[in-house]
């Protein structure tokens, strides 16, 4: 495998700032995404990874109100929370920026204006509702009232907890804020509409291109085939107005922040000092652009955004796979804090190394089917797979070697067949990871790891060392470390602290960036010089 010098566009969901990050966040978006930039990093490719916080929108005005706090001053909190959580987590952003940076509101009135002067955007006058006692308009996360279906009293704004109906907040019985229990009533208001059904044509020929699952695909095209304008302006006076509007109209949060991404880039392009340097990503048609979401944002990733971008006068880059997860549940139920159904992230890192974490996230991922975190499979997974195999296998070699004098292993005949089956697996975890699924890649990392278990056992050096066959021994260590160096390239995408170690203790200089080369795989002119060796996990 040689460089291929690709550029490669990454970008993941941007987290909501409206509370800290679960385990369902990191295996649907954040990890995959993570170990897809250091995959394609290793192969020597032109990476830009990218995301931020999502910093606008009801959610977030309605809870800072509760709590009495300002907007910015709440987003700044979850702001730099996610950031100490990513950075924790070892995820690799290039940059990580906000939707609050100080070059988002300029691409996202552009962006409406080309839309606008382009002929996709429409305004018209709806009846929606209003407080009079609060004096403004409530959406619908600010309102309860009756379920107009089962008449449950307490139903939120925009479906019923009860029945599982879903409604306009506008057909509520009896509909009262949700803050002070105002009555409310229905007032004119006006807003624009993204004329959606415009872009039918484009966006089934961009679809017939995308890479995604066919269930996703299938998903996507019947959704564009029943498209219709969709309302991208709201009352509120947190957001980013609405050009050319008076105080209070601001964009919908779904319209502004895809847009994230570029402002995101542009903003990582001013901190590296050369402005201009977001545009070899975005305004590239040779760019390759991989997107990563959950399930629920399909339709914004795969029809709306790309929608948006057909109208503008720029020719951005539009996203080229679009790798979508399922859900991911703890102990078989949705992630949820107010239900008591959560890991604390920071409390669980300060027990347990990153690496195991990654690991078991890794190898539970959801990519086709919903899957779920257990603490049983974790200790399980940790014991059985990290330690007794991974860890079991790297420790018995470098102890060996290091206990009974061979520091030092270079051009030393090589064993062809175990060579050959080593490479083997490392092609088929290439694959693995180019096609994004990090289960198969875990799987042929443990495959990798056994193969060493059997070869160090059946040439058993300890019995050669017995009967004086140093020569020998050299060469069982030689070959035992060269599988091990593959292991540690392969494990880095999802364990880059343990690959790190590993490589140091083989006494191996290097650099990640274009390490998944022919002249890393192949083992002619190898040189080990083995170190102290330590335990890489421990037994929970």
């Amino acid at each position: 495998m040689e460089n291929s010098g690709s550029r490669v566009l990454i970008t993941a969901a941007l987290p909501y700032a409206n509370g800290p990050l679960h385990f369902g966040h990191i295996s649907g978006a954040y990890l995959p995404s993570d170990c897809y930039a250091r995959f394609r990093r290793l192969l020597g490719d032109d990476v830009l990874f990218i995301c931020g916080s999502d910093e606008y929108g009801i959610a977030i005005t309605l809870n800072a109100e509760k709590e009495k706090i300002p907007f910015q001053q709440y987003v700044d909190h979850y702001h730099q929370l996610h950031r100490n959580t990513f950075r924790r987590l070892n995820i690799s952003f290039d940059f990580f920026s906000r939707t609050t940076n100080p070059y988002h509101q300029e691409f996202v009135s552009q962006f409406y204006t080309d839309l606008k002067n382009n002929g996709f955007i429409t305004k018209k006058k709806t009846q929606q509702l209003y407080s009079e006692q609060e004096q403004r308009f409530l959406a619908d996360r600010y309102v309860e009232g009756e379920c107009p279906f089962c008449h449950f009293r307490a139903a939120r704004g925009d479906e019923c907890q009860q029945c599982g109906a879903s409604y306009e907040a506008t057909e509520l019985i009896a509909p009262r804020s949700k803050l002070t229990g105002a009555t409310l009533s229905f007032k004119e208001t006006e807003h624009s509409f993204l004329q959606l059904e415009k872009f039918k044509d484009s966006l089934l020929e961009f679809l017939g291109n995308l890479r995604t699952k066919n269930h996703i695909k299938n998903f996507v095209v019947s959704y564009v085939n029943s498209l219709r304008e969709r309302a991208i302006t709201r009352d509120l006076e947190w957001g980013i107005p609405v050009p050319g509007e008076g105080k209070g109209k601001v964009f919908y949060v779904w319209f502004d922040a895809p847009i994230g991404y570029i402002s995101a880039s542009k903003d990582w392009a001013e901190r590296i000092g050369n402005g201009d340097a977001w545009k070899k990503y975005w305004l590239d048609p040779n760019v390759e652009y991989v997107q990563f979401v959950g399930k629920d944002n399909v339709p914004f990733h795969a029809v709306i955004f790309p929608s948006m971008e057909m109208g503008q006068n720029q020719p951005y880059k539009k996203v080229d796979a679009l790798v979508a997860s399922e859900f991911y549940l703890l102990e078989g139920k949705q992630f949820s804090k107010s239900d008591g159904n959560y890991v604390d992230m920071e409390e669980f890192l300060n027990e347990h190394p990153v690496d195991k974490l990654r690991y078991v996230l890794a190898a539970t991922a959801p990519e086709s089917a919903d899957s779920e975190f257990s603490f049983a499979d974790f200790k399980q997974r940790c014991n059985s797979d990290l330690v007794g195999k991974f860890g079991n296998f790297c420790n018995r070699v470098l102890s060996f070697a290091y206990k009974n004098g061979f520091t030092e292993l270079h051009k030393i005949k090589r064993d062809v067949r175990f060579s050959v089956n080593c490479l083997d697996v490392v092609k088929r975890t290439e694959e693995a990871y180019r096609e994004f699924s990090l289960r198969r890649a875990t799987s042929l990392i443990m495959e990798l790891a056994s193969l060493g278990n059997i070869y160090f056992n059946d040439r058993a050096p300890w019995k050669l060392l017995k009967e004086g066959n140093r020569n020998e021994v050299e060469e069982v260590l030689f070959n035992a470390c060269f599988c091990m160096k593959l292991l540690a390239l392969i494990a880095y995408p999802i364990m880059p602290d343990t690959s790190e170690r590993i490589l140091k203790m083989l006494g191996i200089s290097h650099t990640y960036h274009g390490l998944w080369t022919q002249d890393f795989l192949g083992n002619c002119l190898e040189h080990f010089k083995i170190g102290c060796p330590e335990h890489l996990f421990s037994c929970l």
